[in-house]
């Protein structure tokens, strides 16, 4: 298989993850800068070499030709967007809000789906043992939201 072909599945596939779609409709970047950005990042390592931007942009998921200066527009945004988060839990940190017990359900949350996706992340073989999976991602991911949902209604209040 291709390298474009491999590299459109595996970002299909982790596009289309219903836990990945809610983390992301609830992140800083846009569908689009997660792409670009999954990109930039992983399909040297799918490649084992060493690529150009214009051969980055051909990779995106977009029938569009796609330009260099495109991808790279999209890539610097989708960058920005992570420091600026980055940047928000150093100011947490050093304004000392991680040492409160305001954030524990939130870390909490974070190593409960760690450890869910550690438990679930191999796909079964059978039919049977695949929709027992998306069951179990779906309860995942309905968990997650609704726990977020639950601390940012009430931590309105705290944080």
């Amino acid at each position: 298989m291709k390298l474009k072909e491999n590299v459109q599945l595996w970002l299909n596939g982790a596009l289309n993850d219903p836990i990945v779609k809610m983390l992301l409709k609830n992140s800083q970047l846009t569908k689009t800068q997660l792409e670009t950005l999954l990109i930039d990042i992983l399909a040297e390592n799918m490649s084992g070499k060493t690529l150009n931007y214009d051969e980055k942009a051909r990779l995106r998921l977009t029938k569009a030709k796609l330009s260099r200066g495109s991808f790279n527009r999209t890539l610097n945004q989708s960058k920005e967007n992570v420091i600026k988060s980055i940047y928000t839990v150093l100011l947490l940190g050093y304004l000392g809000i991680f040492e409160t017990t305001s954030l524990d359900p939130y870390l909490e949350i974070a190593n409960r789906l760690k450890e869910y996706m550690e438990a679930h992340k191999d796909l079964p073989n059978s039919l049977e043992g695949v929709q027992e999976h998306l069951k179990v991602i779906e309860i995942i991911r309905e968990e997650l939201e609704t726990s977020l949902k639950r601390l940012s209604s009430t931590s309105e209040n705290h944080m």
